[in-house]
């Protein structure tokens, strides 16, 4: 190797054991003054840092008006920030929810029989939406019930009569004869619910969904999700009995 090549050839031993090696010092308060003192405009370039720095404005006993804005300026400025976290949340929650819907739109499009309803009704609501129970109870004339689907005619549901007219969703605690015709055995435990509307022109019956926490389901709560579970059941269901032989 000649002398050129010598002189050019990198020491990697040197590059990394002194990098290695050097100590950082702390920084203190009369360098951080004189390098503010050396860059005026350190701040015009930095303006963010202006939003967490409390610099007093002195004004004798007296409150400076632009102290006064500037701290009114830094707790808007925290509560927007709070608020776009708030609104994050909630869009991931919606994500989640839709996501949840979609399955079970999917799997009540794919059922050809009615017991095909129920088992996705009682996989999706479980499983996804955390519920206890789950009553699908539909209004026919020829009576049926199996597991958690119930035929019955329209005129043995006076009890669940306010229910079935809102023509929307019910969220909260239900009335005891109200549990009982939607739960049956498994009323006791049931201590909060949502109960949708299925109408199809004429009401054709009613899904509920029990909780055993009687905070679960609460009538302050948002129905934009099962009210489209109900709109999308209604014609699964509609479909599905005008399809069956009688």
């Amino acid at each position: 190797m000649s002398q050129d090549d010598t002189r050019n050839t990198p020491n990697d031993d040197h590059l990394t054991d002194d990098t290695a090696d050097v100590e950082v010092m702390p920084i203190d308060a009369e360098q951080v003054a004189d390098y503010l003192g050396k860059n005026p405009d350190f701040f015009m370039s930095h303006p963010a840092l202006l939003e967490v720095m409390s610099v007093p404005h002195n004004a004798g006993k007296a409150v400076s008006l632009v102290e006064r804005q500037t701290s009114l300026l830094r707790e808007r400025n925290r509560q927007l920030t709070l608020h776009m976290g708030d609104l994050i949340d909630i869009a991931r929650h919606n994500d989640s929810q839709f996501e949840k819907t979609k399955r079970m739109v999917l799997a009540l499009l794919d059922s050809a029989t009615l017991d095909d309803v129920a088992v996705a009704l009682e996989e999706s609501l479980c499983r996804d939406f955390y519920g206890d129970a789950t009553s699908l109870v539909l209004f026919a004339d020829q009576p049926l019930n199996v597991n958690n689907l119930t035929m019955i005619p329209r005129s043995t549901a006076g009890v669940v009569e306010s229910l079935i007219k809102t023509n929307l969703p019910t969220c909260g605690q239900l009335q005891l004869v109200e549990n009982r015709f939607l739960f049956g055995d498994e009323a006791n435990e049931v201590h909060s619910a949502a109960v949708v509307p299925l109408v199809k022109g004429d009401a054709i019956g009613l899904l509920a969904i029990g909780s055993h926490d009687p905070y679960y389901f609460q009538r302050s709560q948002g129905t934009l999700f099962l009210s489209y579970v109900g709109e999308v059941l209604s014609r699964v269901v509609s479909r599905i009995l005008h399809e069956e032989p009688a």
